[in-house]
């Protein structure tokens, strides 16, 4: 790959392959090294563009074709380089994510054990406690050490609503917060209404895509805001009383604090009342 890379160095190149998580990082790191730049496409949308233009086959040869094709075709945005800090704080937040859940699984498992295996499950659930704290103190660790992470965090905490755990979330899977237009935020976060219109006939909005891990944090932070009576409990009761279901008046109370935080970290400010 490094020979293959040395030798588009000035040829004018863009570099376009699908996203796939951590198994392009190494790519990425060679990208930004030789300052190539590059556009890291969602494999569903490479998907839908083959479909697009008719190409239904499927192999490493036609994939590569199809991704150039696409980049010729289509205003593809450059990526921007990754901020190392971020990106240790988003694989730290990560195997956090992997651990509670693990603690999650021990403790269903709890009620059907007894004995042995219920030692067993008990003296799991102990040390995932204890590593669930660890990782968590090595995220405060990245946090302190980066001045800018750190002063995002105190203005997404301002929020009501935004605990610790959905101000880390926020912070390290939505670097484009306060880079983007809150409709392009609530997209990226799967809380954007999309129509479903067909001539005179209006269908129900209905959100889809995006990142899950804010779109789960960040309805778990409406759900607190949503008893805030100083905050946006009027909102919520607003909504309620207009006959949206419940669910639809979390989700519409998730894409106000998204769209708060959005504005917050653009400006370098805190949250307000009149925000």
């Amino acid at each position: 790959m490094s020979a293959w890379l040395d030798g588009l160095d000035g040829r004018g190149v863009h570099i376009v392959f699908e996203a796939t998580g951590r198994y392009d990082r190494q790519l990425r790191i060679a990208l930004e090294t030789r300052e190539l730049p590059y556009s890291r496409v969602n494999p569903a949308r490479a998907r839908d563009f083959a479909k697009a233009i008719g190409l239904l086959a499927k192999t490493d040869a036609i994939d590569a074709r199809l991704l150039a094709r696409m980049g010729q075709s289509l205003p593809l945005s450059t990526q921007a380089p990754d901020d190392p800090a971020r990106h240790v704080l988003a694989r730290l937040h990560t195997r956090r994510d992997q651990l509670v859940a693990m603690r999650q699984q021990e403790r269903t498992r709890l009620h059907e054990t007894e004995g042995i295996e219920r030692d067993s499950a008990e003296s799991h659930m102990a040390w995932l406690d204890a590593e669930v704290a660890r990782i968590e103190m090595a995220c405060r660790d990245v946090l302190k050490a980066e001045k800018t992470l750190q002063e995002q965090e105190a203005r997404l905490r301002s929020i009501p609503g935004i605990g610790p755990v959905a101000a880390l979330t926020l912070i390290a899977h939505m670097p484009e917060l306060g880079n983007r237009s809150a409709k392009a935020i609530a997209a990226l976060a799967g809380l954007a209404p999309f129509n479903v219109d067909s001539g005179t006939s209006r269908g129900k909005r209905h959100i889809r895509g995006g990142r899950k891990r804010i779109r789960d944090a960040l309805y778990m932070a409406a759900l607190t805001a949503s008893r805030m009576p100083r905050a946006f409990k009027s909102h919520a009761d607003q909504l309620k009383e207009a006959g949206k279901p419940f669910k639809v008046v979390i989700i519409a109370l998730a894409r106000k604090l998204l769209a708060i935080a959005n504005a917050i970290i653009r400006d370098k400010t805190t949250f307000r009342r009149t925000t």
